[in-house]
């Protein structure tokens, strides 16, 4: 996982922490701290899911961008290939 993932990912788990622990304290009934903590996990689960889908995105730039690259220098190789074919036929 790259820096910014890191980070990322620490930020979250800190928001959810910090989320949990403040219902937990809050001097509200049972069930509203359940509700309002049930409310930050769903939060937390979407966050998540929205980061693993900017990965997956950024991943398959990449291939795309490797792809296209590995591509060029096969095609460079091969007109140098036929290049050197043609002088010494």
């Amino acid at each position: 996982m790259n820096e910014n993932g890191k980070i990322v990912t620490a930020l979250l788990a800190g928001l959810a922490a910090g989320a949990v622990l403040g219902l937990l304290f809050a001097p509200d009934k049972g069930s509203e701290t359940r509700e309002k903590l049930n409310e930050s996990l769903a939060d937390l689960g979407e966050a998540i899911k929205e980061r693993a889908e900017e990965q997956f995105d950024q991943l398959s730039d990449l291939k795309e961008k490797l792809m296209a690259a590995v591509r060029t220098k096969a095609s460079k190789a091969e007109s140098a290939i036929d290049d050197e074919i043609e002088e010494h036929a």
